[in-house]
């Protein structure tokens, strides 16, 4: 018999399945990781066929070596989605098969911990002054067995060392399973589904392979539905997988889904430790557990016979991966459900714009849930024209309307939410004698001042640098500092009231409880702030807000991205829902430059369905998706020329496509460097193509030829399909 072997030597001309003879000796399947010689080593691959012949002569063809393990690490489902993700999103193979395997699969086994017990039926009789021996005996009689290394401490390492050279005391090693800590606690209630949300259930579970558009405004009960949903999944012998853009947002979910399922969920994100990760993924495995919670990763959890998949906040770009390999966790999803034959629920307060239109034409089943589960009306939005605050002499970072709605919150003894899209201190330090910006020397980006540490620091890459006394340029001691900041916030905050201020950003969230404790501390005391990024934006539910603050709106308003406006409007509704979700009212005060702006119009009336018709017919006008596909070509490399010569290289050949055969398919095709022209010392040069849609499927794979064509040393390519970031 012949295997199909994939090999883990990621190069592209490696990328491809290479034909091995099996040995008589050794049965092989679908799915195995073999050891297999590669050249002048052996190296590790997995099966993806078994055959009974190979166009390869027979003579040529090398035996696989060993096996690895001993039961398959790959189902015959995953392998047709890491197929799948190959030819949609031009990736690799191997690189595709090692999402599905945390990396301490690799070279780890479970964590072995010595216990102790006893080794004979009887306590023997002991020198009168071995009282430590004799109280050890006891103690394991009593307990059956302990850790040995708790053991040594409460009796001595002597004794016991004594008890085991004598036989009387035996030491075995076992898996301790590394159960990720989540301290974070939600109250456990009772809680009967609302007609609407029933309704919703009901359509969803009596439904085999489809993809729900679950549009629910902020506190609508969306969780509740993807909870009983699951639970209906489980009852029928299956698995669900449930996906939430942050890691942030796990542990409060995680919470919750511990409370409804208990131990069958299992929780996978890229925060926990390796060996964490691969006990999780081993539990979903074999079958411990039943429901694998996490972020965009977590799609690729080991389960089978899965009966749902949820996206919670389906419209997070956090779902497009943006680094290799690239993907979009929607399509990834969706396949998978149709592998399954089972539901996929897209929900959100603000779905995309994307996902919208689908429903509007039949692809996608849309369900509403128009109120609040409590049936609380939402929070009322207040918007405030911070240039007519400065008109009036205000040139602070609060206006006067939020200051006072601070107060008022505060002597309540209510929570704050305050939302500023921008960490550190201020995004940029300038000389204000010659207009000199300190920039990142691997990347073409202004350094962010973090005052805390009094250093300037790179976003990208993560590179320090001391915080400048004087200009390097003129050498003037005249510097100011640029937009507001998180820590900004928080400093001018503390400045005005007695009250604990927290902060969530990626700054303070650094270690992988910070997220946790932050979160928890917050929602133990009243009164208290917590300033954050988008971080806070989504998916929290404390009950004591009754307040949020949007510093400055505009953040992303101005992005050169045609989806700046749409993010805008999901941010301030997002962020704005969550005040107001218990008990009395909620308030917002968004601060802006632009009040009049028909985006911040929408928001303040949660008028979601008018946002949605203005924006889409603005797209279809421009000739953006989803009325075309957008692909980009990123090219990258630490030497500027070699970029170049291979974007003009793949240029040219894709200008000929659409020139000889394909010129009415093609909306746009252009060249250029890119916003951002060099990250982590890497040149970047782009080019970016719109299709219609007509012809897509056979355009995009000649596309994906040109590039492979190009593929040389020290140059990379990546192909993104409707890409998020632009920049």
């Amino acid at each position: 018999m012949i295997a199909e072997v994939v090999v883990d030597v990621a190069t592209s001309t490696t990328d491809k399945v290479f034909d091995y003879n099996i040995p008589c000796d050794m049965s092989v399947e679908v799915g195995d990781r073999v050891r297999v010689p590669f050249g002048n080593r052996n190296v590790e691959g997995f099966v993806t066929e078994v055959k009974a012949s190979s166009t390869v002569d027979i003579a040529k063809l090398k035996n696989i070596s060993s096996k690895m393990d001993t039961q398959p690490l790959l189902t015959q489902n995953m392998l047709r989605l890491c197929f799948f993700m190959k030819k949609k999103f031009y990736l690799r193979l191997i690189d595709v098969i090692n999402l599905f395997l945390p990396q301490y699969v690799r070279n780890g086994k479970s964590k072995q911990v010595e216990y102790v017990s006893l080794n004979v039926d009887n306590i023997p009789n002991l020198d009168s002054r071995a009282t430590k021996q004799l109280e050890l005996m006891l103690k394991l009689r009593e307990c059956g067995s302990a850790k040995k290394s708790d053991i040594s401490k409460e009796f001595g390492q002597s004794a016991l060392n004594t008890l085991i050279k004598k036989g009387y005391v035996r030491v075995v090693s076992q898996g301790e399973r590394r159960a990720p800590q989540n301290a974070f606690t939600v109250a456990q209630k009772s809680i009967t589904l609302n007609p609407t949300q029933q309704k919703a259930v009901d359509t969803i579970t009596s439904s085999k392979y489809a993809t729900f558009l679950l549009h629910g405004v902020t506190g609508s009960g969306k969780t509740e539905v993807y909870i009983n949903c699951i639970r209906n999944a489980l009852k029928q012998g299956k698995t669900a997988i449930m996906l939430v853009p942050e890691i942030s947002l796990t542990p409060q979910m995680f919470a919750r889904f511990r409370n409804a399922f208990g131990d069958t969920v299992a929780i996978l994100h890229s925060n926990l430790s390796s060996g964490e990760r691969f006990d999780e993924w081993q539990r979903l495995k074999n079958g411990q557990a039943k429901i694998a919670i996490g972020a965009r990763s977590c799609i690729f959890a080991p389960l089978e016979n899965i009966g749902l998949i949820v996206v919670d906040e389906e419209h997070d770009s956090s779902y497009y991966s943006e680094s290799n390999p690239r993907y979009h966790t929607h399509e990834v999803a969706r396949y998978l459900a149709y592998l399954n034959n089972c539901p996929l629920i897209l929900g959100s307060a603000t779905p995309s714009i994307e996902s919208s239109y689908l429903a509007s034409i039949g692809e996608y089943r849309k369900i509403i849930l128009p109120n609040r589960a409590n049936q609380k009306e939402l929070p009322v939005i207040e918007v405030v024209d911070m240039l007519s605050e400065i008109r009036n002499g205000n040139t602070g970072i609060f206006s006067h309307k939020f200051l006072g709605e601070l107060d008022h919150c505060i002597s309540q003894g209510k929570q704050a939410m305050i939302f500023i899209n921008r960490r550190g201190f201020s995004s940029f330090v300038m000389c204000r004698n010659c207009g000199y910006v300190p920039k990142c020397e691997d990347c073409d980006v202004s350094l962010v001042y973090h005052k805390e540490d009094n250093l300037l620091k790179c976003h990208y890459c993560n590179r320090r640098y001391k915080m400048l006394s004087r200009c390097p340029k003129c050498g003037s001691v005249s510097l100011r500092t640029g937009a507001v900041g998180t820590e900004q916030v928080v400093e001018e905050l503390k400045k005005l009231t007695d009250v604990p201020v927290f902060r969530l950003d990626n700054d303070t969230t650094q270690n992988k409880s910070a997220y946790v404790n932050i979160l928890q501390q917050f929602n133990s005391t009243k009164p208290a702030i917590l300033v954050g990024t988008q971080m806070i934006a989504k998916g929290h539910d404390f009950e004591g807000v009754s307040l949020v603050g949007i510093v400055d709106a505009d953040v992303s308003l101005h992005f050169s991205d045609y989806r700046a406006i749409e993010r805008t409007f999901q941010l301030i509704t997002q962020v704005s829902g969550r005040a107001g979700r218990s008990e009395g009212e909620g308030k917002v005060v968004l601060q802006t430059y632009y009040p009049k702006h028909f985006a911040y119009r929408c928001a303040v009336d949660y008028n979601y369905d008018a946002f949605f018709k203005r924006e889409l017919s603005l797209r279809e006008t421009t000739h953006f998706p989803p009325f075309v596909t957008m692909l980009r070509v990123l090219v990258t490399s630490e030497n500027e020329q070699k970029a170049q010569d291979t974007l003009q290289n793949i240029y040219t050949q894709i200008r000929e496509l659409k020139d000889k055969t394909y010129t009415s398919d093609f909306v746009y095709l252009s060249a250029m460097r890119c916003p951002k022209k060099r990250l982590q010392k890497n040149f970047r040069y782009q080019i970016m193509i719109r299709l219609y849609r007509k012809n897509q499927d056979v355009i995009i794979p000649q596309i994906y030829s040109i590039c492979d064509s190009q593929k040389k040393n020290q140059v990379s390519i990546f192909v993104e399909l409707d890409p998020q970031n632009l920049s």
